[in-house]
């Protein structure tokens, strides 16, 4: 079982998950990232670092959100990796708690 982002990350895309990363499973798009359910070990670690609360184990994502299960595993085999903390994007505040997010996704 993998662990996912879903849509509370889109156009916020803290970095902070990348850098507790053991094994650098995270994948960067233009606002959003991904895991990749290949790499990931299940660590956890991740998951109290989203300031978003974004991340959820795949067993656990929320019903409205299980599409994005499919969208990392899609995602994560285009996407290259980041492998350290970059500033967010300058207006993430503001689309912090901003629901219906999926349609902003840039791919």
């Amino acid at each position: 079982m993998a662990f996912v982002v879903t849509e509370a990350c889109i156009k916020c895309k803290y970095t902070d998950c990348v850098d507790i990363c053991p094994v650098d499973c995270f994948r960067e798009g233009p606002n959003f990232l991904v895991i990749d359910p290949d790499e990931c070990i299940d660590c956890t670690l991740c998951v109290p670092e989203c300031p978003v609360e974004a991340i959820f184990a795949a067993d656990d994502v929320p019903d409205n959100q299980k599409a994005f299960i499919a969208l990392n595993a899609e995602l994560a085999k285009h996407w290259p990796a980041i492998i350290e903390r970059k500033a967010p994007p300058d207006d993430a505040d503001e689309w912090k708690g901003v629901g219906d997010k999926l349609r902003l996704l840039q791919r």
